[in-house]
Order: C-alpha cells, then sequence, then structure tokens
C-alpha cells in the first residue's frame, strides 16, 4: 500500500509550537509529513538552513513519521521529487487564508494532481508566528512556550537578553 505523505513547508526561523501542532495534527490523516524548510529570497532569516534543520530534528525526536529536509526551487517539483501528493498548512486568522490560498491556486496551476490541506490552528496558537517569536526575543521577552526547548536554546544564543 503507498504511503499518503504530506509536505509542511516554511521557512521556520524558527519552527514554533503553532507549526508542530499543525505537522502532529497532519499525521491523522497522512501516514507521513515531511517538514521541509525552504529559502524565501524576499525574507532575511535570523537562522541558517542548517540551524532550522537542526532545531526542528532535536524537537520531533526519532517519531518515524515525520521526515525533516530542506529544499529549494517550487514546491511541488519536491513534492514529485519526493512522492508526497499534498501540502500541509495551518490557518491562524483571516490575512493567512488570503496568501495561502494564493499559494494554493499557484501550486495547483503548476501541478494539477497537488492539493493543499488547510488546518485551523489550534487557538493556543493563534497570535503565535516567527515573525512575533523573533521581535519579543529581540526586545528581551520570554518566548518560553511558544517554541520548542531547541529552538528556545538557540533563540538564547542569538539574543542572550531574551527572558527566559
Amino acid at each position: 500500500m503507498t504511503q499518503k505523505i504530506a509536505v509542511c513547508p516554511g521557512s521556520f526561523d524558527p519552527i514554533t509550537n503553532g507549526h508542530l501542532d499543525i505537522v502532529y495534527r497532519g499525521l491523522s490523516v497522512f501516514d507521513k509529513v515531511v517538514i521541509a524548510v525552504g529559502h524565501n529570497p524576499l525574507k532575511q532569516d535570523l537562522f541558517t538552513t542548517d540551524e532550522k534543520l537542526q532545531m526542528i530534528r532535536k524537537s520531533v525526536g526519532d517519531d518515524p513519521r515525520i521526515d525533516v529536509d530542506a529544499f529549494e526551487g517550487l514546491l511541488v517539483d519536491y513534492l514529485h521529487k519526493i512522492g508526497a501528493c499534498a501540502i500541509l498548512r495551518g490557518l491562524r486568522v483571516v490575512s493567512d487564508f488570503e496568501m495561502e490560498l494564493q499559494l494554493a491556486l499557484m501550486n495547483r496551476r503548476l501541478c494539477s494532481k497537488v492539493e493543499t490541506f488547510f488546518l485551523m490552528t489550534d487557538y493556543n496558537h493563534l497570535f503565535v508566528s516567527s515573525t512575533i517569536v523573533k521581535t519579543t526575543a529581540a526586545a528581551g521577552g520570554s518566548v518560553q512556550g511558544l517554541v520548542p526547548d531547541p529552538a528556545l536554546e538557540k533563540m538564547r544564543e542569538k539574543f542572550p537578553m531574551m527572558k527566559m
């Protein structure tokens, strides 16, 4: 039987507990979820791709249903390369939906076989984004509980004045 594989793409700069919530909930629908770190040339990243991969791998442990990888280029090409059938995305607020709808439609235009599955973010994570985590940490605030422990450790290295 063929595995149903979904890709959960993102910049994960850093990964948040909201991201992980989407991945683990996605496992109720898919046999395997690949957390795929992509590079957005329009964004200035705080962490290198290697740092992100390390944080994510430490965060998910050795769960055989989760793979962690990096990709460049078109997401639909990456899905084809690894044999995935779907894109898994989380939605927090209405503005997320507007952007995600455009991305889903473009991905569908590029490859008609690709489906995008949206999961509503758990209410505990509605306000959490990588951007708000970085902004809070840079200003010295605590982001404990918003990111997994491996990400918290890396944030502490970048922002030593961050409260714990």
